[in-house]
């Protein structure tokens, strides 16, 4: 399965490096100076932020899924993402001229605070209702995402806070992507603690029955998907549905075990970020369709799929 996942990503990669409103052969991309110059300012920049995206995205999903233990809430639509935009606003207005590294602090910093709070406003609910944690998450999130549309509209910064909610790719180019190999490490520290946060999904007293250390686990956990969340939003913008969609195809191919499923997560994840980000180039060459536009219309389906179908699961 991984094999054939790696064969498939790696052909969306060559696809990814060819397909462009510049219409340019394979040769021309490597033997010719305005070839090399678009391979690797522009094209190579965006193949990889998509992957990394991608990659971090899912495997934030299905490490949020774990610590709310409920299959249909993800990072990006439960205030995690919201909050990001929030503290990137709340830096803007206060910080001007604010370097990368201190809004990428005050997004990172609004986003573990977002999913904190969503991690208490769930551990409350009673496991007999499932459906309440992702209503709960979804209403969270909005509720965030208004209090951040009414900061903008007060500082005229509708324009610019629609970049950080529409994630797409075009505007990404070789200085501006970088942050994303933040993303990649906090995934990797995911998968270093997998068989901990494995544990997690017995519940906490089980959990802690076993030897886990339960609260420095979800810390590093929730640090992680919060550091992964921000560096999308600061970099690409906001990517819903990934981390939802992503976890739970994976999750009936690989099971429960996260050592063995976090590979294909972030393989799946990352083939679908790439793969819309293509659908969108092509659909209406030379215009582009954010690839938010497209996940959100497949991941919409999906959501409504898995939770007619998988609430019994839960």
């Amino acid at each position: 399965m991984r094999l054939a996942g790696l064969g498939l990503l790696a052909l969306l990669i060559v696809a990814s490096l060819l397909i462009g409103a510049a219409d340019m052969s394979a040769q021309g991309l490597l033997t010719t100076a305005e070839g090399r110059a678009l391979l690797f300012e522009s094209r190579l920049p965006r193949t990889l932020a998509a992957v990394l995206a991608g990659a971090g995205l899912a495997v934030s999903g299905q490490v949020m899924q774990v610590l709310a233990r409920n299959r249909f809430v993800e990072p990006m639509t439960a205030g995690a993402g919201q909050s990001a935009a929030l503290g990137l606003l709340i830096c803007l207005l206060l910080l001007p001229g604010a370097s990368i590294g201190a809004k990428m602090a005050a997004a990172s910093v609004a986003a573990l605070a977002g999913s904190l709070g969503l991690m208490a406003l769930i551990r409350p609910l009673p496991p007999s209702q499932p459906l309440l944690v992702p209503l709960v998450a979804l209403v969270y999130g909005g509720v965030i995402g208004g209090v951040v549309t009414f900061i903008a509209w007060q500082g005229d910064l509708m324009q610019l806070l629609g970049t950080w909610l529409t994630g797409e790719l075009s505007g990404v180019l070789r200085g501006r992507y970088e942050l994303l190999w933040i993303a990649a490490g906090a995934s990797a520290l995911t998968y270093l603690i997998a068989d901990r946060l494995t544990l997690l999904t017995l519940g906490e007293d089980a959990a802690r029955a076993l030897g886990l250390n339960v609260g420095l686990v979800t810390a590093a956990a929730v640090a992680a998907v919060s550091v992964v969340t921000a560096m999308v939003v600061v970099t690409i913008g906001s990517l819903p549905f990934v981390g939802l969609v992503v976890p739970n195809l994976t999750a009936r191919l690989a099971g429960d075990n996260l050592r063995r499923a976090l590979p294909l997560t972030a393989l799946a994840g990352a083939g679908l970020v790439l793969a819309a980000d293509l659908l969108g180039r092509v659909v209406r060459a030379p215009y582009e369709v954010p690839a938010a536009t497209m996940i959100t219309v497949i991941g919409a389906a999906a959501f409504v799929v898995l939770l007619n179908r998988g609430t019994a699961r839960v």
